[in-house]
């Protein structure tokens, strides 16, 4: 077994540590619970602690009492950020470099299998082997065979990644075979609700069992098609008839307030749309994304309802936390408890202003007017909400999901755990991955990084451990870099270049100071060639050594 840094440090001995107390001679050393909480394509500033309008309170009360982190990154779609938070790898070497499949692409090699591979180890299996119990729901993502074979105890959800209607519950499964759906499942099924309760059943479970629990509740929500119960849809529809112009400008004014918004951050201009096939983006590929006050009125309706649906699964996915926490709270586990919560990429710009209607590149954009704006978001309806609204959930970053501008990487990270944070209710400003979650659990829960796996060498950990940012330090420089389907970045201390794709002009490296552009919005990559090229010569040493195919 490899022992990370730091990962024989007991939480006693540590909580002595963050607070200068000494634990009782013999005191025997208590180990967090583990609550790990994911949102899909949750933008940057959408929670209310961010920034956003969409009302968030437990999120909210989550973020006062913990860390909220500026720089979190993903790797920038779905699955292969599933794959690194879960592994604690970059996801090529966790063998989803670009998505998940059945049928592997063996000539692009190991790092495009399409499920996890062998020589990786999943937080369950490492914290299980640490004597936790181990459970899952929602959204896997991550190739078969599943959760109950890589790890987890207990599992509810869904292992393909486009399974997902929230209104439909055959679409859903109990694992292991043969067990027993807790939850009753009638004519009001809705899946981000079905989701919590049958979390609250495994921590009744877990509670009732002489050990430490790891609970990961990975959502399917936001992500389209967006979906909602009407009447928290009908409360938010207002909001958005406001339009993404006027929002955007609020939202910012909100992170200046907050201080989340530095010097270094600008509202951006409204982002261009990806390039693609002009029926998908209604000819907006290449264009940047209209005023709201130059749409004709029934097309603004339509997309209020449709951002007003988007807000309304994320008022949900909140109400979940707030769930959670209660119980933990009402049990007396909350303060053992480790609580992370983050998204797995950017927004969602699929695939213009206007959204669609019906399964992914093979819908169609679909004007609503009368009573077919109160049918959206209800059973047997495919929506999404478009780049326009995309661009107001980044904000106030450019592009979306897909890129590896601050747009499709960036995500919100609240850290909540009152017996390990120094100085709660703080912003951490240290640039951080999620493939940083496991080490840093390996830390707190005094669980070893294995060698191996079922007599397979494991690959060992890129990412570095967050406990010194709870405890008011700093991490060390590194350089982090990224890539998905031909979008490239590397990130070392200020500096970051990017390599665009789909847009007007041809990819090439750019880059940004981000201590004084945060909102990439000025390429000095003219005024410092050598620092260009020396950050994409290590994009090309870490792309060779993860086995990078463009």
């Amino acid at each position: 077994m490899r022992t990370l840094p730091g990962a024989a440090l007991s939480v006693t001995l540590m909580t002595a540590v963050l607070t200068g107390q000494q634990p009782a001679p013999g005191a025997a050393p208590k180990r967090p619970n583990v609550l790990l909480i994911l949102a899909d394509d949750l933008g940057f500033s959408d929670l209310g602690c961010y920034g956003g309008e969409i009302p968030t309170p437990n999120l909210d009360a989550l973020a006062g009492n913990g860390v909220r982190f500026t720089q979190c990154y993903t790797s920038a779609r779905c699955c292969p950020t599933r794959a690194s938070l879960l592994t604690g790898l970059h996801p090529h070497q966790a063998g989803i470099g670009s998505f998940t499949t059945d049928k592997p692409d063996t000539r692009r090699g190991p790092a495009y299998l399409g499920h996890l591979t062998e020589h990786s180890a999943t937080l369950a299996e490492v914290l299980r082997a640490a004597g936790y119990g181990t459970y899952m729901v929602g959204k896997w993502h991550v190739g078969l065979p599943g959760p109950i074979a890589r790890g987890f105890d207990e599992f509810y959800g869904f292992r393909r990644g486009y399974e997902q209607d929230q209104w439909d519950p055959q679409r859903y499964e109990r694992l292991p075979a043969g067990r027993e759906l807790e939850i009753e499942v009638g004519d009001d099924f809705y899946a981000t609700d079905a989701f919590t309760e049958m979390a609250l059943q495994f921590l009744d479970r877990a509670q009732q069992q002489d050990r430490p629990w790891f609970l990961y509740v990975a959502h399917s929500a936001p992500h389209f098609p967006v979906q909602a119960p009407k009447a928290d849809v009908d409360a938010l529809v207002d909001t958005y008839r406001r339009g993404w112009d006027v929002l955007r400008e609020e939202r910012f004014a909100r992170m200046q307030q907050s201080g989340l918004a530095t010097e270094a951050f600008t509202l951006t201009e409204r982002s261009l749309v990806p390039v693609d096939d002009d029926a998908l983006t209604n000819g907006y590929g290449g264009k940047p994304n209209p005023a709201w006050a130059e749409l004709p009125d029934a097309r603004r309706e339509d997309l209020a309802r449709r951002m007003a649906v988007f807000a309304a699964m994320v008022v949900h996915v909140d109400r979940s936390v707030g769930k959670l926490v209660a119980r933990l709270r009402e049990t007396g586990q909350l303060d053992d408890t480790v609580v992370l919560f983050l998204s797995d990429n950017g927004a969602c710009y699929e695939w213009g202003p206007f959204g669609f209607d019906g399964p992914s590149r093979r819908g169609v954009t679909t004007l609503h007017e009368g009573d077919a704006l109160a049918t959206m978001g209800q059973k047997g309806t495919y929506h999404a909400y478009g780049s326009a609204w995309a661009n107001l959930c980044n904000t106030p970053f450019r592009l979306y999901k897909h890129f590896t501008t601050e747009g499709g990487i960036a995500s919100p990270l609240i850290v909540h755990w009152p017996k390990g944070i120094v100085g709660a209710d703080r912003w951490a400003r240290d640039p951080v991955h999620v493939m940083d979650v496991l080490p840093t659990l390996c830390e707190l829960c005094g669980a070893d990084y294995p060698s191996e796996r079922a007599g397979v060498a494991v690959t060992p950990l890129p990412g570095t451990s967050l406990g010194p940012v709870l405890r008011g330090e700093a991490l060390a420089e590194r350089t982090i870099c990224f890539e998905h389907q031909a979008a490239r970045a590397a990130r070392r201390g200020r500096w970051k270049a990017v390599w665009g794709k789909r847009m007007p002009e041809a990819p090439h490296w750019e880059l940004y100071d981000l201590a004084t552009d945060r909102c990439e919005t000025r390429d000095v990559a003219a005024e410092h060639p050598e620092r260009t090229a020396e950050l994409a010569a290590a994009w090309q040493r870490w792309a060779d050594e993860v086995g990078v195919r463009d």
